[in-house]
C-alpha cells in the first residue's frame, strides 16, 4: 500500500526563547521487506541556525536542530510518500520461553537488533509487580513465544479503555495499567513491561497509522496522530514481529514505521530544550491519505 503523510507540529511560546536545541524523529527510512520510502521531506519553519539529518544507533533518522537567535514560534512540517509492503504469511516457528532464553543467551552481537538491549528495564519501562503478574497469568505451559506476544496483545486491548484524557507523555505505565486508561504509548509501555517480565525482548515502535481503514473494516483508534506499537523478538527463526496491542492486530500495511528503540524515550518525536516564559501552546496534526496498492 501507497501512502501520503502530512504532518504539522507547532509550538508557539509566552515569551520568545533566545536560543534552543531540538532533536527531531519524524522522518521514515526503508526498511527491507517492510517499507519502502519514495520521498520525505522535513520543512522547519523559521530556519534553524544548524540542521544535522544522522542515523541514531537503532537507524533512526535523527534530525538536530538549532536556534541561536530568539525564536516565537517553531513549526515542523512533514511530507513523505511511503510504501507499506505485505507481510508474507508464515508458520509459528517461534519457542517457548525456555528455548527463546537458550536462543537470546545464543545471540552475541551487540547490534541495534540484538535482542540484549530489549530485554531488561528501560529509562520508561520499570519491572512492575501487577503488570508482571498479568503477563504470566496469560503465559500457559507450552505456549509459543508468538502465541504468548498475541495473547498479551488481545488481553491488553480487552482490559485498557482508550482514553487520550487519562495521561500524558510522562505517564509511568504501572498508573496507566492500574487505571486500565490510556493511549497507544501505555498501551505499548505495558505490554512491552510484561513481556520483558517473561523474559521475551520486547520494544517500541512510533510511525503512522491510517486514517482510512479498508472497506468493510472498523477505524483504527489513535488514526489522527503519530502511533505506537510493540517489536518483539520471537526468536533466532522468527526474529521481529511488530503488534499493534491498542487495536489487538498484528502491525500490517495500515502501520507506517518512522522509530525503533527500547521505549518512548528513545523515539520521541521533538525532544529538546529552550529558556521562554509565558505559557506555551502546542499544535499537532496528521494525515495519513492511501493511494493504492503495491505491485
Amino acid at each position: 500500500m501507497l501512502y501520503d503523510i502530512r504532518l504539522s507540529i507547532r509550538h508557539d511560546y509566552g515569551v520568545p526563547s533566545p536560543n534552543a536545541r531540538t532533536q527531531v524523529r519524524l522522518l521514515p527510512t526503508d526498511l527491507p521487506g517492510r517499507q519502502i520510502v519514495r520521498s520525505r521531506l522535513l520543512r522547519v519553519t523559521p530556519r534553524p541556525s544548524e540542521r544535522d539529518d544522522v542515523l541514531d544507533f537503532f537507524g533512526n533518522v535523527m534530525t538536530t536542530l538549532a536556534f541561536h537567535r530568539p525564536i516565537a514560534s517553531v513549526e515542523l512540517g512533514l511530507r513523505a510518500r511511503v510504501e507499506v509492503l505485505e507481510p508474507p504469511d508464515s508458520l509459528d516457528l517461534s519457542p517457548d520461553l525456555k528455548g527463546l532464553s537458550a536462543e537470546a543467551a545464543a545471540v552475541r552481537l551487540l547490534s541495534a537488533e540484538s535482542p540484549a538491549h530489549f530485554i531488561g528495564a528501560s529509562p520508561r519501562v520499570a519491572p512492575d509487580t501487577e503488570i508482571s503478574a498479568f503477563a504470566h497469568a496469560l503465559a500457559a505451559p507450552g505456549m509459543t513465544t508468538t502465541q504468548i506476544a498475541e495473547a498479551l496483545s488481545q488481553a491488553l486491548h480487552d482490559e485498557m479503555q482508550f482514553d487520550p484524557g487519562a495521561t500524558d507523555v510522562h505517564t509511568p505505565p504501572s498508573v496507566a495499567f492500574a487505571a486500565r486508561h490510556g493511549v497507544c504509548q501505555d498501551f505499548s509501555h505495558i505490554m512491552i513491561a510484561g513481556l520483558r517480565a517473561l523474559g521475551i525482548p520486547a520494544g517500541y515502535v512510533s510511525g503512522f497509522l491510517r486514517t482510512l481503514p479498508p472497506p468493510g473494516k472498523p477505524r483504527l483508534a489513535g488514526a489522527d496522530a503519530m502511533h505506537a506499537w510493540v517489536r518483539v523478538w520471537c526468536g533466532s527463526e522468527v526474529g521481529w514481529v511488530e503488534y499493534d496491542p491498542t487495536n489487538a492486530c498484528r502491525a500490517g500495511t495500515d502501520h507506517i514505521a518512522v522509530a525503533y528503540g527500547r521505549d518512548y524515550g528513545d523515539v520521541a518525536p521533538v525532544k529538546g530544550v529552550l529558556r521562554t516564559a509565558g505559557p506555551q501552546v502546542s499544535e499537532h496534526s496528521v494525515d495519513v491519505e492511501p493511494l493504492e496498492a503495491s505491485g
